[in-house]
């Protein structure tokens, strides 16, 4: 695996739009695009082997009301698609499946109808990605606005020994801050857990990126980058 094949850059949407959140707070928005099939399209050309996609209307509300913007994204690239905000229930699993997304990062979901969520992992093994998003050491639901009890290892040890295809960890305190990534979390969840994991919140420059990188051995598979692609600070055509 390349440096560039590493990183999966992040298409966030609200409001149709491709924007970036600060820390997770709704009200500390940028946007980077109108248009975020054009955005897709854009990062296949300088390269990108897969793209991670999160509707920030349906990890708020409950509900996604972007899935024709993603289905359109999928029909206009050719490369992998990860996709997750907003998926409460096992139907949308499936619509999500019949549109072609390849990953799909349930999160919220398995605080609320566990049991959907093992079915789906078995009916569609090795395309559920457990999300975990981390706020102060504990697991954060329902767009990062509440906090469980749980630590991210406790919840990722619950689903590592069934058919999942990995793990995306984001440390909340650093996604969109560009502070840098959360190393030492990031091993340590990989050492400890069987199934692949992909890194997320503070990349701020290739050098995050091959510190994480190093990891690979481990069982760090990827690392989502989004704000330090958009400001300019790595370059996929250059990498």
């Amino acid at each position: 695996m390349s440096l560039k094949d590493f990183i999966i850059p992040a298409i966030d949407i609200k409001d149709g739009k491709a924007v970036r959140l600060f820390k997770g707070d709704y009200n500390q928005i940028t946007v980077y695009s109108d248009n975020p099939v054009d955005l897709a399209k854009d990062f296949e050309e300088k390269g990108a082997k897969h793209l991670h996609i999160v509707d920030l209307d349906g990890a708020k509300e409950g509900f996604s009301k972007n899935f024709k913007i993603v289905e359109n994204i999928i029909k206009s690239v050719s490369i992998l698609v990860e996709f997750g905000g907003g998926i409460r229930d096992y139907q949308t699993i499936k619509n999500l499946v019949s549109f072609g997304v390849s990953r799909i990062i349930i999160g919220s979901m398995i605080f609320e109808k566990k049991d959907e969520v093992i079915k789906a992992i078995f009916d569609f093994q090795n395309k559920i990605v457990i999300g975990i998003d981390a706020k102060d050491g504990k697991v954060a639901i329902k767009g990062w606005i509440e906090t469980t009890e749980k630590s991210p290892l406790e919840i990722a040890k619950e689903f590592d020994n069934i058919p999942i295809w990995g793990f995306l960890y984001t440390d909340i305190s650093r996604d969109g801050a560009m502070v840098g990534p959360n190393i030492e979390a990031t091993e340590y969840l990989a050492k400890n857990l069987k199934h692949p994991v992909i890194a997320s919140g503070g990349v701020s420059s290739i050098e995050d990126v091959k510190k994480l990188f190093k990891l690979k051995d481990l069982g760090v598979y990827g690392v989502v980058v989004g704000k330090a692609i958009y400001e300019g600070k790595i370059r996929l055509e250059d990498l």
